[in-house]
């Protein structure tokens, strides 16, 4: 008989929940299939949806980000999570303060190298596609 662990539980976070990280979850999810449980969340903002230009460049990547509905980020989830991926260094920062020192749970750079994944709200679609394809690119650093 085969015993199989529970999923990896992934929280992915930036800034608002509206761009990076519902992207990068629909990516860990999709790649990770049952191995793993992914979330998404912000530290601020109130949108309710992901950025249209987000959702566009997933599709043509084929993912689907119609069905996202962005969440804040609590220290509940937080310890929810197995693993913590910041998109950038300020939210990095941010969600450490959050949960101050004695947290448990492991959180780090999405990308490797200590490398921000750039935000690319306000900026034109060459930059959501440059966004999109780094995000994919360091998908399999997360994944069992």
């Amino acid at each position: 008989m085969t015993t199989s662990s529970p999923p990896r539980r992934i929280l992915v976070v930036c800034l608002g929940n509206y761009c990076r990280s519902p992207f990068a979850a629909r990516v860990l999810a999709d790649l990770g299939d049952d191995a793993v449980e992914v979330r998404s969340a912000g530290l601020i903002g109130t949108w309710q949806e992901a950025h249209p230009e987000m959702v566009a460049v997933a599709a043509v990547l084929g993912y689907d980000l119609t069905g996202h509905h962005p969440a804040p980020v609590t220290p509940e989830l937080i310890e929810w999570a197995d693993l913590v991926l910041a998109m950038d260094h300020a939210v990095l920062d941010r969600l450490h303060a959050l949960v101050g020192p004695d947290s448990a749970t492991e959180m780090r750079l999405y990308l490797d190298h200590d490398r921000d994944v750039p935000d690319p709200m306000g900026r034109s679609a060459v930059e959501f596609v440059y966004c999109a394809l780094l995000i994919e690119a360091g998908a399999a650093n997360h994944l069992p």
